[in-house]
């Protein structure tokens, strides 16, 4: 960022005087912390046309710009009339550097006002002055075209910062602006700080790739700019309060800062931060002052009715206003307002920030009680009609509409317990008095249901026991149904309270009830659910039994592979799509690892495939999804699509190159507290890193990931699959001593026998490696995972070669390749020892019924060979910068440019000259020669 020229003073236009103040940037309020990443971020989009800074009032847009441009330079502090030394004193360097030039727009400036002051700061960004090249007033035609012919010419680009753009009603000023952005030769660039509504071109740009956008999701502090800014305001906090703070704020900084001033001199911090909100009065005064002050009436309004609810969508919003163009003012807020955040969903979900959220739900009980009480009915009604039965409970709760929530609790009793952890408390709906109770016991259990869902589990343990109580004198049939109903909520509360022991025991008493004489699976659903008996009721504890058991065995570090699958069909067939994707997802995880690849494949998409916007999270559930796509890549030695899925399945960062956290492990994803996910992934990243040349990252993801399997009981066949892996990237180091430690157990399991047989061979005892490999062939050997499988009829035929059995050689590839062929796991070939590809390249002449699969395969692994093991040929003459080390990165993957360029947030031509850099300097024509030349360098 080039230094801040002169500011123009009021008397170098004619016209009314011009406040210098608004062509300089203000000083930003003190202290200011650090935000090397946006300052980068700005620094990087300068050098195309057009960045635009957009978010709502508080944001720190202004604040961010200003720092930029003074800690990038600084305003000189030169005495008014100094002369800017022109382009022949200046040093080369600093040739193509950009002249900033700052105008603050102020509400009210028409055309006249606003094009006054841009060309007082073009004249003072370009030095003219004098020679009335920049006219006072908006330009014809003729004298634009001369403005952009000599912004075009001049020695150095202008870079024109605009702040509070969106204060600008009339367009037509800023049409001369676009004018010369498209005609000034890319030496004029703008600067944008902004809330919204900016009349500029920004879809046309977004599709030139010459927009870079730095949003709210952006400007938003991180935990550790909130512990600065604590820190600087002499406002400490401990991690876990930082963390609290910043997930009420959104990482709002006007918030922030408010709440570090709030927090100074408090008695007990940590509980004043925990009670921090919207409703405070500081933050509600900025709110109304700074933030509703513009909305419009009737959008206020709808703003705060649609309160009632975490989100919303046009049809809700439609039922609780009753206004047609719902839809429409929920975007408008969306959009140009920058109130509402939309959510990636069909049809589109908006979502109020926390604080906001809880200053209009502060309004709304300001409303009279039948009015909120009525708005919570049609919620509950809405809820109820389109498929989300949890939200309609909590809101069919709170309104007393009894009746409504005991028919929810007994239709969809399956779909109302959580599967991922709860996030904000919810607080209880009032309870229902006596007399519904008795009359309609199962609106206790619907109270139970509500608070296990939210999390709270005394309070639904506290009406569990009370329900006993009101089951004595139900007639049998409907008793039955209610102690079923009991058995599961309390399965949901054993599950959710980590009673491994308990969840276990209740599943069993719950599966006794099912009823009897169930017919074929494939009936028509036979009884109202939960009716009393049924195919219908039958499904229903199938899946829900299936999948709360399944949960239980993976937090004990298990992999019950057939008790998803199984729950995932019954939930599918019993219509429960929250039940379904669970068990989908997880059972697609397992699949791939056992090597069932085309099965995995299709259960993940199908996971995927299902519509958001239900009412629940379905952030661990696609995490679980991609992590199977990931797996099945690895196994069809797909890498860069493996890493593609893995950055996808833990986004909390792709530090380390292979979509994972860092190798600290500090960054936070959604698999946390996911032991099994956690370790599969740390075997795909470890290969990944193997396969790139360097073996001992992917050892310490190893030994991280079994040593947090180490207290969970059920983690045997994991662990065995770990450690195999991890012996075998010890023994390719040369570390077999420690490899044999690893893999010689007792009783071993197949794939730490063939592990140990890979040692052996590797150390050169083929009578080792031959007694340690188990038998691959008989009936039992099915069970195994497909991989260890495919790896032990492999040995098997290298140590037949070896001892010169050749026949016997072809005849188990051959059977390897059967077993391998119609899932495509071609890994266990492609990544092979030489020998293996040996015998692939002999059995391409002697013959076999996969002859294209081997041809290509022998292709591959000899790419392989040359990637991974032959070592770098050389270091560069010049070595890659940061940000082509970045971009080389995505080549990996199979992202286009245009596609990298917006992961990135750069312009599509900055993306193809890093490209260009990146081939010339690694000496390659094209984009997989790149990555392989990289991969040679252990650049990747």
């Amino acid at each position: 960022m080039p230094r801040q020229q002169n500011p123009v003073r009021a008397e170098t236009a004619p016209g009314p005087p011009l406040l210098a103040s608004r062509l300089t940037p203000a000083v930003p309020p003190e202290p200011v912390v650090a935000r090397p990443r946006l300052l980068r971020r700005l620094d990087e989009g300068s050098t195309g046309a057009v960045t635009l800074v957009a978010a709502p009032a508080g944001w720190g847009k202004t604040t961010l710009l200003a720092s930029w441009v003074r800690l990038s330079g600084g305003t000189p502090e030169a005495e008014p009339g100094t002369v800017v030394p022109d382009s022949g004193d200046l040093s080369v360097a600093a040739v193509d550097e950009p002249v900033p030039a700052w105008v603050s727009v102020e509400a009210g400036d028409d055309g006249d006002r606003l094009w006054a002051y841009l060309a007082a700061a073009l004249r003072s960004a370009t030095g003219s002055a004098e020679d009335g090249l920049v006219p006072d007033r908006p330009p014809r035609p003729d004298q634009l075209e001369a403005l952009a012919a000599t912004l075009a010419v001049a020695d150095r680009p202008v870079l024109l910062i605009l702040d509070d753009l969106h204060r600008v009603a009339d367009p037509a000023p800023l049409a001369g602006l676009e004018f010369l952005l498209r005609h000034a030769d890319q030496r004029l660039r703008l600067v944008v700080g902004a809330r919204a509504g900016v009349h500029l071109p920004l879809h046309r740009l977004r599709l030139a790739g010459e927009l870079t956008e730095i949003g709210r999701d952006e400007l938003a502090f991180t935990d550790d700019e909130v512990a600065d800014l604590l820190t600087a305001h002499a406002a400490a906090l401990p991690a876990t309060a930082v963390r609290r703070l910043r997930g009420r704020t959104g990482g709002w900084p006007a918030a922030l800062r408010i709440a570090a001033l709030g927090v100074r001199g408090q008695p007990d911090p940590e509980r004043w931060v925990g009670q921090f909100g919207g409703d405070q009065p500081e933050v509600a005064g900025y709110l109304r002052e700074e933030v509703l002050v513009a909305v419009d009436p009737s959008a206020l309004d709808l703003l705060r009715r649609t309160a009632v609810v975490d989100s919303v969508c046009a049809a809700l919003a439609e039922a609780l206003t009753g206004r047609v163009d719902a839809g429409q003012a929920l975007a408008d807020l969306a959009g140009t307002g920058g109130l509402l955040r939309r959510e990636d969903t069909r049809p589109p979900w908006y979502r109020c920030e926390a604080l906001l959220a809880d200053l209009l739900r502060a309004d709304l009980e300001r409303l009279p009680p039948d009015e909120v009480r009525e708005l919570h009915v049609r919620a509950a009604d809405w809820y109820a009609g389109n498929g989300r039965p949890a939200d309609g409970l909590r809101h069919a709760l709170t309104a007393g509409r009894w009746d409504l929530a005991g028919d929810l609790l007994v239709a969809h009793w399956p779909e109302l317990t959580r599967y991922d952890a709860a996030s904000v408390p919810v607080p209880a709906p009032t309870p229902p008095p006596d007399l519904v109770l008795r009359a309609d016991p199962e609106v206790v259990l619907a109270c139970a249901a509500e608070r296990a869902y939210a999390g709270d589990l005394p309070a639904a343990t506290g009406h569990l026991h009370a329900a006993a109580g009101w089951a004595t004198n139900l007639p049998v049939p409907r008793r039955d149904r209610f102690l079923r109903l009991v058995t599961a909520l309390e399965l949901t509360l054993a599950r959710l309270a980590g009673d491994h022991a308990a969840a276990r025991s209740t599943a069993a008493r719950l599966l006794r009830t099912r009823p009897p004489d169930v017919p074929p699976t494939s009936a028509a659903r036979s009884a109202p659910t939960a009716g009393g008996g049924g195919a219908a009721d039958d499904l229903d504890l199938r899946a829900f039994t299936g999948t709360a058991l399944g949960l239980v065995e993976l937090a004990d570090g298990g992999l019950p592979t057939g008790r998803f699958v199984r729950a995932h069909a019954a939930a599918r067939e019993a219509g429960r799509p929250r039940t379904e994707m669970v068990a989908a997802s997880r059972a697609a995880v397992l699949l791939a690892v056992r090597g069932e690849l085309s099965t995995a494949e299709r259960t993940a998409r199908d996971a995927l495939a299902m519509p958001a916007g239900r009412g629940w999270s379905c952030r661990l559930d696609c995490a679980y999804a991609y992590l199977a796509l990931a797996v099945v890549a690895l196994l069809r030695d797909q890498p860069e699509e493996a890493t593609a899925n893995l950055s996808l399945a833990l986004p909390a960062s792709v530090a380390d190159g292979w979509g994972g956290v860092p190798e600290d492990g500090d960054a936070r994803t959604a698999l946390d507290g996911e032991p099994v996910a956690a370790a599969v992934a740390a075997l795909c990243r470890a290969w990944l890193h193997r396969d790139a040349g360097d073996p001992a990252a992917g050892q310490r993801l190893l030994v991280r990931a079994r040593d947090a399997l180490a207290d969970r009981p059920s983690a045997g066949e994991l662990t065995a699959a770990l450690r195999a892996a991890e012996a075998e990237l010890r023994a390719e180091r040369g570390d077999l001593d420690a490899a044999r430690d690893l893999v010689s157990v007792e009783g071993a399991d197949p794939a730490l026998a063939v592990a140990l047989a890979k040692v052996e061979l590797l150390a050169g005892d083929a009578a080792a490696a031959e007694r340690a490999l188990p038998d691959w062939q008989p009936e039992t050997a099915t069970s195994w995972p497909l991989p260890v499988r495919l790896n032990a009829g492999l040995l098997d035929a290298v140590l037949a070669e070896r001892a010169g059995d050749g026949r016997r050689a072809g005849r188990l590839l051959e059977q390897v390749l059967d077993l391998a062929g119609p899932p495509g796991c071609r890994r266990a070939f492609t990544r092979a020892e030489p020998p293996v590809r040996d015998l692939l390249a002999a059995h391409l002449d002697a013959g076999t019924a996969h002859f294209a699969l081997v041809r290509e395969m022998v292709q591959d692994a000899g790419e392989n060979v040359t990637g991974s093991a032959a070592g770098p040929r050389g270091g560069l003459d010049e070595p890659l910068t940061e940000r082509e080390l970045t971009i080389l990165r995505y080549l990996q993957s199979i992202l286009s440019n245009v596609e990298i360029a917006s992961e990135l947030s750069l312009s599509v031509n900055t993306v193809k000259t890093h490209v260009r850099n990146i081939y010339r300097k690694l000496d390659a024509t094209r984009r997989r020669e790149a990555v392989r030349r990289a991969r040679e360098l252990r650049l990747i």
